[in-house]
């Protein structure tokens, strides 16, 4: 059931909004973000919506959020924002799986051009919940001891190809608050994220991929905002006040149309070496 105390089912329809692309929004983003990509004055970074899929959070979200995580997340890119142009949102439930004790539900976020329907980004949201057997115990269901007692991955990254410059991020309470406020939750609250299991400000996993999205968009510039491609897992949590560094390294590249496709293996790292989101990402070169 999802917090409205009705099915979650696989083609749920979530909701939808209506967004014009302002200048100052842009600027908040990008303040938010500490984002100095380089982008055309009548352009908005692509992930400027990057939380659209929660605005509809009673409608997909299960009901047990104590210990809930976001643990995948999808872009696919396929034409610019353009400042002054209406947005048309839709979102739903797209798969329901089970995975290591834990219930998954996906969203499908579309993001169109309200005045020709044009599909302009679209987002898959993979968030898990404690599976609904599963009780509560006292105490953290993640703390920064057990974080840092995960298992190894398998190696990572295999790519040989060339690294892209990495990109270097703090992130702060002001940041979090900007990211993911304005109202209180455990990406901007100490006692909200106590009190779904976390010992101190959870920040939101959209953060990095856009961190990876801005890394990607000063390499590919056009070739990212029309045609990048971002599939990522978020494997370790990110708290307050951490800094992190952003990765790409090359892996092939590929014939697509007229164009060249540019496969790449990507990363977040703390200073400690801890990956936080590991996956692969693509834009297009001529």
């Amino acid at each position: 059931m999802n917090l409205k105390g009705e099915p979650a089912f696989v083609g749920r329809f979530c909701g939808s909004n209506r967004y014009l692309i302002g200048a100052r929004e842009v600027a908040f983003y990008r303040e938010a973000l500490d984002d100095r990509s380089p982008l055309p004055e009548a352009l908005a970074p692509p992930l400027l919506h990057h939380s659209e899929c929660f605005k509809f959070l009673g409608e997909w979200y299960l009901k047990n959020l104590f210990g809930n995580l976001h643990a995948r997340q999808e872009w696919e890119l396929f034409a610019p924002l353009r400042i002054g142009t209406t947005l048309w949102t839709r979102s739903m439930i797209v798969a329901r799986y089970t995975k290591r004790g834990r219930d998954y539900v996906v969203n499908e976020t579309d993001i169109m051009d309200a005045a020709d329907g044009r599909l302009l980004l679209r987002g898959r949201t993979h968030q898990s919940f404690l599976a609904s057997s599963a009780e509560a115990r006292p105490g953290f269901v993640v703390d920064e001891a057990a974080a840092r007692r995960k298992p190894p991955h398998a190696a990572f990254p295999t790519a040989t190809g060339p690294e892209l410059p990495p990109l270097e991020k703090t992130v702060d309470a002001r940041r979090c608050w900007m990211f993911s406020g304005p109202g209180k939750n455990y990406h901007t609250d100490r006692e909200a994220a106590r009190q779904l299991g976390f010992p101190n400000i959870v920040v939101q996993g959209m953060m990095t991929t856009c961190f990876v999205s801005e890394l990607l968009q000063s390499h590919f510039g056009n070739g990212w905002l029309s045609g990048g491609k971002l599939d990522v897992k978020l494997t370790n949590v990110l708290w307050v006040d951490e800094r992190v560094t952003a990765h790409a390294k090359i892996r092939e590249v590929v014939r697509e149309g007229t164009h060249q496709r540019v496969h790449c293996d990507v990363w977040v790292q703390k200073t400690d070496g801890t990956r936080i989101l590991v996956g692969e990402a693509s834009g297009l070169q001529a």
